[in-house]
């Protein structure tokens, strides 16, 4: 999962694409960069780290220009060398440099066919760089001296009929404009929206609603499944629909965990659906339960804030906060390697001991991948105290790898993997688990906008909806995602890091 923000505007954009990036924080601490035009000069900026450690002063006086483009990342089957950090950059045709948040099913197939059709080098295991080169073909086959949104348009046309997953991209066309686009089932999300300066109107494109809230631009909408939005560098905005638009089925697990609550996905309130979620988890409490012992409810913070005081609310137990949570953590959920994530968890909380004595305690939480976070929280609960600890999860079972744009590990390191909720519920050691059903969970999303009746949710039930997705392509992911060969590549990429890998146009001097 990656962040994304491009800006049209008649002023430098550097500082507004920087704050922008922080408050896309959430989606990737892996790598962070920002690409500036200059009437036609290209500023770049990008390295591994947090956003506030990879850009510098002397950095950002170096990103000038009147639009640019951002991204921050998280490595899904690809490594976390510094070299893979976005956006990435191709001279030909006019100088194109591009943000990508998703996952290209097809990305094998595609790289051979740049090769040996395209005559194009793919110089990373990145799908994102074969994205780029996809496009870029297209434009250059155009063959204009200076595109137009037409031209524009027709190479996003191109980019579709040959791509196949779930993705979103900001694509910055030096001296020309950025364009947007979606895939065609709309799985990833995509939002624009504008402000007025004394100049006129300025645009910005970005994963997040949040994203345009905290740099004051109006919400226009999301993009459309299929669509393409381009911003002009005149300021003028062209929009069309480039491809034939499958069913509308965005990605259930933005609402669930990785999306701030203060956004709007769809047209739906995450705050709102992850509200929805608490209630419908404790009518499944009281269903289940109806004479509970419960005392009281704490959240394993923070994602699940929500659906845990909504959850106490509805079943009239007290809501507590049990748990103080370290800041200067990354979530543990980003976090490459059981080992890492395990060191990360007692780094990450640490539990107020008069929350939990004596008391039966019902933590929350958002979901339960790997269960390595949920075993140990369990037990931190057990030492301060608790009396008996039992555990909800706001989200189904997650029993299926994720393939469009969501390090979900592989089946095999999946705790709920071909289990019963009795087997995990012994293996995490909590005295009962609750999971929320599909149906409910579902259900909570889709009543902020009824106009989308379906949804990604391949974790839960497997159901990959783009249909290409077989045994064997889970295989080959299988290879490339488990833990023990990330901590391979990991080892390699530290072996053989070089400088030259860390890229800044403009010398740091």
């Amino acid at each position: 999962m990656c962040g994304l923000v491009g800006v049209v505007a008649h002023k430098n954009v550097g500082l507004c694409l920087y704050d922008t990036l922080t408050v896309l924080q959430h989606r990737g601490q892996d790598a962070a960069g920002i690409m500036t035009c200059d009437n036609g000069k290209l500023n770049l900026r990008k390295d591994n780290g947090l956003v506030k450690d990879v850009f510098r002063t002397r950095h950002m006086r170096r990103l000038t220009g009147q639009m640019g483009i951002g991204h921050v990342r998280y490595p899904t089957a690809g490594s976390s060398s510094p070299a893979l950090a976005q956006p990435f950059y191709v001279n030909t045709p006019y100088g194109l440099s591009l943000a990508h948040n998703g996952n290209l099913t097809n990305a094998r197939e595609l790289t051979r066919s740049l090769y040996s059709a395209d005559h194009r080098h793919i110089n990373t295991d990145s799908d994102s760089e074969v994205l780029l080169n996809i496009f870029a073909h297209e434009l250059q086959s155009q063959d204009r001296m200076e595109p137009n949104a037409d031209d524009v348009f027709t190479a996003v046309t191109g980019v579709h009929k040959r791509c196949r997953g779930g993705y979103t991209a900001i694509v910055m066309i030096a001296g020309y404009g950025i364009v947007g686009f979606r895939d065609r089932n709309g799985i990833r999300p995509l939002v624009y929206g504008y402000r007025n300066s004394e100049l006129g109107r300025e645009y910005m494109i970005a994963s997040e609603s949040v994203a345009l809230n905290a740099q004051g631009f109006t919400i226009e909408r999301d993009v459309a499944p299929g669509e393409a939005v381009f911003v002009d560098v005149q300021g003028n905005l062209h929009t069309r629909v480039c491809t034939e638009p499958g069913e509308h089925t965005p990605c259930i697990f933005e609402h669930v965990y990785f999306a701030r609550p203060d956004s709007l996905m769809d047209s739906i309130s995450v705050y709102k659906a992850r509200l929805r979620m608490g209630q419908r988890l404790a009518d499944k409490v009281q269903r289940l339960r109806p004479q509970h012992d419960i005392d009281v409810i704490i959240p394993i913070p923070d994602t699940s804030r929500t659906s845990a005081l909504e959850m106490a609310n509805h079943l009239g137990i007290k809501y507590r906060e049990g748990f103080v949570k370290n800041r200067y953590i990354g979530r543990t959920f980003i976090m490459p390697g059981q080992s890492q994530r395990r060191k990360s968890v007692r780094q990450k909380l640490n539990a107020i001991d008069l929350e939990f004595k004596g008391k039966n305690v019902l933590l929350v939480d958002d979901s339960i991948v790997r269960g390595t976070t949920s075993k140990q929280i369990i037990q931190m609960a057990r030492e301060a105290g608790a009396n008996k600890v039992y555990f909800a999860s706001a989200a189904p079972p997650v029993r299926f790898p994720n393939v469009y744009g969501i390090d979900m590990p592989v089946a095999s390191e999946l705790i709920a993997a071909g289990k019963s909720n009795q087997e995990v519920e012994a293996l995490i050691g909590a005295d009962w688990l609750v999971y929320q059903d599909l149906k409910d969970l579902i259900s909570a999303a889709h009543e902020g906008n009824t106009s989308i009746t379906r949804f990604e949710c391949s974790v839960f039930d497997g159901n990959y909806i783009t249909g290409d997705v077989d045994e064997m392509y889970l295989k080959r992911l299988e290879l490339v995602r488990n833990d023990a060969a990330k901590s391979a590549r990991k080892k390699n990429g530290n072996s053989k890091r070089q400088s030259n890998l860390v890229v800044d146009l403009q010398s740091d001097g």
